[in-house]
């Protein structure tokens, strides 16, 4: 997919490759920062690598080029609604590097993206925003994106998730 973001600048996307791990690893180190969690990141290269390109990867992700240069990247993975009895996508993270911001990256890698799950017989797309991302919500509520009042996301991981994923034996 190229399109122009301006005269002079080409804008590329492509499938995210395991030698493309250090430039995920930029730009999920580059979200955290922008939250104020860069310390809180645990994930490596050798994490994206292992988990995203293997025999059964978890996640796929795109890239983003300004002329050649590293702009962005789409983080996603396949879901499933039985509500609408058909699959979808999650966004995991969408990073545009500052110095691209504005150029409508982030559209680009959004509506790549759910070009491919609809290629796939996708007909939803979800993400979640961090509370205090003053500009995401706009941008998210611009291109369509509607707030669910009416879900709200849990996670149980750390000792929490250990606990819960101990095997029982079943019922006693």
């Amino acid at each position: 997919m190229n399109t122009t973001a301006s005269e002079a600048q080409t804008v590329t996307i492509r499938p995210a490759t395991s030698d493309d791990a250090p430039l995920l690893m930029r730009a999920i180190i580059g979200l955290a920062a922008h939250v104020g969690e860069a310390d809180g990141v645990a994930c490596t290269e050798d994490d994206l690598r292992r988990f995203g390109f293997g025999e059964n990867p978890a996640f796929e992700a795109v890239i983003a080029a300004v002329d050649g240069t590293f702009a962005g990247m789409c983080l996603f993975f396949p879901v499933f609604s039985t509500w609408y009895g058909r699959p979808g996508v999650f966004v995991q993270d969408l990073f545009v590097d500052r110095q691209f911001r504005s150029l409508g990256i982030g559209e680009r890698l959004l509506r790549h993206v759910a070009g491919l799950c609809r290629d796939k017989g996708g007909v939803y797309m979800r993400l979640a925003v961090d509370d205090d991302n003053a500009r995401a919500h706009p941008f998210y509520t611009r291109l369509g994106f509607a707030w669910t009042s009416d879900q709200r996301s849990y996670i149980a991981s750390g000792q929490t998730f250990a606990a819960l994923s101990e095997t029982t034996g079943g019922p006693k």
